[in-house]
């Protein structure tokens, strides 16, 4: 019997769970690539990256530490031009970093994901045969924000504004998941989606 290869995307809007998603994947010993994490390498690690940042932005996108997170937040995101700009630099290093990450992966495994907030934004649809969306109501992407980061509602809102809502994503999406009741029910829309890849892979 043959077996299917598939790469598949999961994605949400800021607070929407995404993360808590793959993390209940990642536990039931499936493959998660994160193209945040990859993307924030990238930013630390890659010199012709952290040149082209310092250029558009300035010296202080960086410190000592690595790289200034707040100051590059608080400059982006007040700015729809410079999120533009950013995104240009770092998102074709990133998919073709993920790309590579994807192709090693599926040598060992059927089925791989990858998370990543901005599937769409970045026009990456078309790397995966699958996209999952993770969505949730704004007041509950707020409320968790909030205490998980001690933003104010102000800055949350400006970095929704900068991702595709999710009422548009929904009609992209091959399957939408609501998570607005906690991690329980969350977890056994995971297993559900499981089970039907699994089929799926079963030639």
């Amino acid at each position: 019997m043959a077996i299917r290869k598939l790469k598949i995307a999961v994605t949400g809007g800021i607070g929407s769970g995404k993360s808590e998603f793959c993390s209940y994947l990642r536990s039931k010993g499936y493959p998660v690539i994160s193209a945040d994490n990859e993307a924030k390498e990238l930013l630390c690690s890659d010199a012709s990256v952290k040149d082209r940042i310092i250029k558009a932005f300035g010296k202080a996108a960086y410190t000592e530490k690595g790289v200034n997170t707040k100051f590059l937040a608080d400059k982006v995101f007040s700015d729809p031009e410079k999120v533009k700009v950013i995104n240009s630099i770092i998102h074709p290093r990133v998919i073709k970093k993920i790309k590579a990450m994807m192709n090693s992966m599926l040598e060992k495994h059927p089925m791989i994901f990858i998370e990543a907030a901005l599937i769409y934004e970045a026009e990456m649809e078309d790397l995966f045969d699958y996209v999952i969306l993770i969505t949730a109501s704004e007041d509950t992407k707020i409320s968790r924000l909030s205490l998980r980061d001690n933003t104010t509602e102000e800055e949350i809102r400006k970095r929704m504004d900068h991702q595709i809502p999710d009422d548009v994503k929904k009609d992209w999406a091959d399957f939408t998941f609501e998570n607005n009741r906690g991690l329980p029910e969350l977890h056994a829309k995971a297993d559900f989606l499981i089970t039907i890849l699994k089929s799926m892979i079963q030639i």
